[in-house]
């Protein structure tokens, strides 16, 4: 993707195939916050930013060449052309064309595997805004200060705590979830490291070998942390949508995409809880 660098920061002239609140706010990441303007500001690794958009484009505040190329440019998936992959979806089944045209730029990010992981934990049976308290307090009591919030804590700081250690998060059942998770990984008992490449029936198996993750968590892991596109989170609204309007729609069915797809499906029921009955 084509960038210039100005007094602002990295501007990147990009249209609708970014849309700064569909990508935030469905679902698939806990650390990125609206501003009363309408800006975004979050924490990826030690770096802390605000993004915004400015007609055609959106505007990474303050970042440098170097951090664009070597965070920026990945984390938000730009070297990939969701207008293609939409035209690819549509025809492998064209009744999905009704959910791929009703929301415009989301991007699927690329996410910290760890962190994405013990999100997910913590999303189990829960609402937004609480998961988003419980991986703030986390964060504020176990990572690193970087004077606009703190970085997302290592599995190894995690594993080093005792469950009881977690009681400031108010995070219930799930503080033994989150340190089991710490302790399996950080431990190498469940190797994240070739998650990318690895065939993914064996990668859903290895993290379903932590305590509290089932299949949902495992495939919104490998979707949002991995990248694993093929991934294909099922949730209630799945559920009745594939019953409903998509029926003999399956992630086989859908190919190397199907985790957008997913995206594209769920929105489109959400919005349209009428045709689901």
């Amino acid at each position: 993707m084509e960038y210039i660098k100005t007094n602002r920061g990295i501007e990147i002239k990009i249209g609708k195939c970014f849309d700064l609140k569909n990508t935030f706010e469905c679902g698939q990441c806990f650390r990125w916050n609206e501003n009363a303007d309408g800006s975004y500001s979050g924490i990826v690794g030690n770096k802390y930013t605000e993004i915004f958009r400015d007609g055609e484009f959106i505007v990474i505040a303050n970042a440098n060449e170097s951090d664009y190329q070597n965070i920026w440019e990945r984390y938000f998936d730009l070297n990939v052309c969701y207008d293609d992959i939409k035209r690819e979806l549509v025809s492998l089944d064209s009744r999905l064309k009704c959910a791929v045209d009703s929301i415009d730029g989301i991007r699927i990010l690329n996410q910290n595997p760890w962190e994405t992981l013990c999100s997910f934990i913590i999303s189990q049976n829960n609402n937004i805004p609480r998961i988003k308290g419980i991986i703030e307090r986390l964060c504020e009591n176990f990572g690193e200060n970087i004077g606009n919030g703190y970085t997302f804590p290592s599995a190894e700081k995690i594993a080093a705590l005792d469950v009881n250690d977690l009681a400031p998060l108010r995070a219930g059942f799930r503080a033994r979830y989150i340190t089991d998770a710490a302790e399996k990984v950080a431990s190498g008992e469940v190797n994240l490291d070739n998650m990318r490449e690895n065939p993914i029936e064996d990668c859903r198996k290895e993290l379903m070998k932590i305590t509290g993750v089932g299949e949902k968590v495992a495939e919104c892991t490998l979707l949002y942390g991995f990248h694993r596109l093929e991934a294909f989170p099922i949730d209630v609204w799945m559920k009745k949508a594939l019953a409903t309007l998509f029926s003999g729609v399956s992630p086989d069915s859908l190919g190397q995409y199907a985790g957008i797809a997913q995206q594209y499906i769920f929105h489109y029921s959400r919005m349209n809880p009428a045709l689901l009955k």
